[in-house]
């Protein structure tokens, strides 16, 4: 299965929740916003929205500092 990631395609072996695909990515627990196709999701949706063929995500990680 391939969906593009932040600009650039990536595979995976099966649809995948946002959660799984953080997981996945080194990312599960960071502070994030994720991008489905356009549309912002939810932290509270990320383990029950899944992540299909074709899809588009886009992850931002949220960093503090001065």
């Amino acid at each position: 299965m391939q969906i593009t990631l932040n600009g650039q395609p990536h595979e995976l072996a099966a649809t995948r929740s946002v959660e799984q695909l953080l997981q996945d990515v080194g990312l599960g627990g960071k502070p994030v916003v994720v991008e489905l196709n356009l549309e912002a999701i939810f932290p509270r949706d990320f383990s029950t929205t899944q992540v299909n063929d074709g899809d588009r995500v886009e992850i931002v990680t949220l960093a503090a500092g001065g």
